[in-house]
């Protein structure tokens, strides 16, 4: 009876009366193997949380830059002066300055300044940045306190109020409210995509994890591919309808707001955060079967026990925290590296490579569109092999592809009219860079970045996660077109020289997480972050999981 009364003081507390609880329920009695494909309620929940979490973030960035033809016969002057348009742009760009130019002469009885109206059109586009900034800072405190489930219901709230900011912008003549929609949003992708991973994460089953986990990546490149396709001109992309395309971001809000309450807490948070077992057990059963929730029921108590009622973190206690160093270098490296990668190149580049490829300039923007069927196929295409083939070989795969391309594509470019064969190779490049981001960073990221955490430190992680990705986001912008500018085609050799240490540092720290706990995982990344007094961390962790299963055993 020593180990019991050993195990009874030293887990006093929260956790003690859950674990004491177990010994009168079968819980953790048998095992059985685990499903191979997951259950509806998983792929059900997986698509009620995607429409309105990373949906809303691609489908918002894509309709603002839906591209299509313009033929500038009736516009005013000032719109001509204030920008050098080819034949074909953003399409909203247009109807925006328009929009502010009519508006400012309504109100003061004179034109707007070429440079103000600059200002205020960079301001519209710069500030979804800064929302989505804000947004991060938020989504993790929110997924605490509201519970994951939660803190999306309530994100909902946010784009619908910023849905109709936008969509009576137009007819109120405030250009004020359609800067504060877009600013709302932002807010709104911002928390999206940090809780929306969170939150899948936390439920999906580990041997499914990565699969599942790439639902963020599936409905973000379905929400781009979406807002393309809504802003052609033939559609919503025309001058009469662009308030209305701007306020269908209400859609995605509204069907969220209808099916996501039908599916359970995440169970983690409800045992290890709120201590409700359960809660926990209902919705394990929800999410994995009355007869395979067992494994997972095992696997979070045995985080639950290790973390020893630790609260959750706040992000500046992760930056003091040596267990989770490395884990956090390697989330802020794979973050800016995924901004930093040249993917923003690759599509400034596009429209020129398709031209001097011979395609119509009237057909550009249906070609453009092959870029993001190509984006939701290698998600789709990430998630049905992640789970086999491993995190750690898709990456550092893609990262090393996208540095072929981005090599290939610099000489295509500099030699682009010395052969006709040679503008057909640099669009080949464009749709195998976009390919292999899709397969590398722009799928696993975010999937490790809930992977290397637990669930004390996960919620404060995506806020890290989510403030770097913004930021490097807005710099890019911001500096992007002075590269091009500076470096014309050779810009890309400071991309490819970024995708290659990315790649390299991915290769020399980051484990393989497939098929792990969470638990495993940090055992992984012990040796890294304590060096000499690793062999002493294990073995207390060791010691811990004895007095766990001694404890079990009894209770059995």
């Amino acid at each position: 009876m020593a180990p019991r009364h050993t195990f009874v003081k030293f887990w006093k507390g929260n956790l003690a009366q859950p674990m004491l609880r177990m010994e009168h329920q079968p819980l953790l009695r048998g095992s059985s193997s685990p499903c191979k494909l997951p259950s509806w309620t998983l792929f059900l929940a997986v698509c009620a949380v995607g429409i309105g979490g990373t949906f809303q973030y691609g489908y918002n960035v894509s309709i603002i830059n839906a591209p299509t033809q313009w033929e500038p016969k009736h516009s005013s002057s000032h719109v001509k002066e204030s920008c050098s348009f080819p034949t074909w742009f953003h399409v909203h760009l247009f109807h925006i300055h328009k929009f502010l130019n009519e508006t400012w002469s309504s109100r003061y009885h004179k034109e707007l300044n070429p440079d103000l109206l600059t200002f205020l059109w960079s301001v519209i586009a710069s500030i979804f940045s800064l929302g989505g900034l804000c947004g991060a800072l938020i989504g993790g405190s929110m997924a605490i306190r509201l519970g994951r489930k939660g803190a999306l219901l309530m994100n909902n709230i946010i784009a619908i109020l910023a849905s109709i900011l936008m969509g009576i912008s137009f007819p109120t003549g405030l250009f004020e409210l359609l800067i504060a929609g877009r600013f709302l949003i932002g807010i709104n992708s911002g928390i999206g995509l940090c809780v929306q991973p969170l939150y899948i994460g936390e439920f999906a089953p580990k041997h499914l994890r990565g699969g599942l986990a790439m639902g963020t990546s599936i409905f973000l490149t379905g929400g781009i591919l979406t807002g393309q396709i809504i802003g052609l001109r033939e559609l919503l992309g025309g001058e009469k309808h662009w308030p209305l395309l701007l306020s269908s971001s209400c859609i995605p809000a509204l069907a969220q707001l209808l099916f996501l309450p039908w599916f359970p807490e995440s169970p983690r948070y409800l045992l290890i955060d709120r201590g409700d077992e359960l809660s926990c057990a209902k919705a394990l059963k929800r999410f994995h079967g009355s007869s395979e929730y067992r494994r997972e029921m095992e696997d979070i108590q045995r985080e639950c026990f290790a973390l020893g009622g630790e609260k959750p973190k706040k992000p500046w206690q992760l930056f003091t925290d040596r267990a989770v160093r490395w884990q956090l270098i390697t989330v802020i490296v794979m973050t800016m590296g995924q901004q930093l990668s040249g993917i923003n190149a690759i599509y400034f580049y596009a429209t020129y490579v398709f031209e001097q490829a011979g395609i119509l300039a009237e057909k550009i923007p249906y070609v453009t569109l092959g870029t993001g069927v190509c984006e939701c196929l290698t998600a789709l295409s990430c998630g049905l092999l992640i789970d086999h083939v491993g995190r750690r070989c898709l990456i550092i795969g893609g990262y090393l592809l996208m540095t072929l391309w981005c090599t290939v594509l610099t000489f295509s470019l500099t030699y682009q009219e010395l052969y006709s064969w040679v503008p057909y190779m640099s669009m080949t490049c464009v749709f195998a860079f976009i390919l292999s981001f899709g397969l590398g960073p722009g799928g696993i990221t975010n999937t490790l970045t809930a992977e290397l955490f637990v669930q004390s430190s996960r919620p404060a992680a995506y806020m890290i996660a989510g403030t770097v990705s913004w930021i490097s986001f807005f710099t890019v912008g911001m500096l992007f077109p002075f590269i091009v500018n500076g470096l014309k085609q050779y810009c890309f050799v400071v991309f490819l020289l970024e995708c290659f240490f990315v790649a390299a540092f991915i290769f020399l720290i980051i484990p393989e997480t497939k098929n792990k706990s969470f638990l495993e995982i940090k055992k992984e990344f012990h040796k890294l972050n304590f060096g000499r007094n690793a062999r002493k961390k294990e073995t207390e962790l060791c010691e811990r999981r004895q007095l766990q299963d001694e404890f079990l055993k009894i209770s059995a």
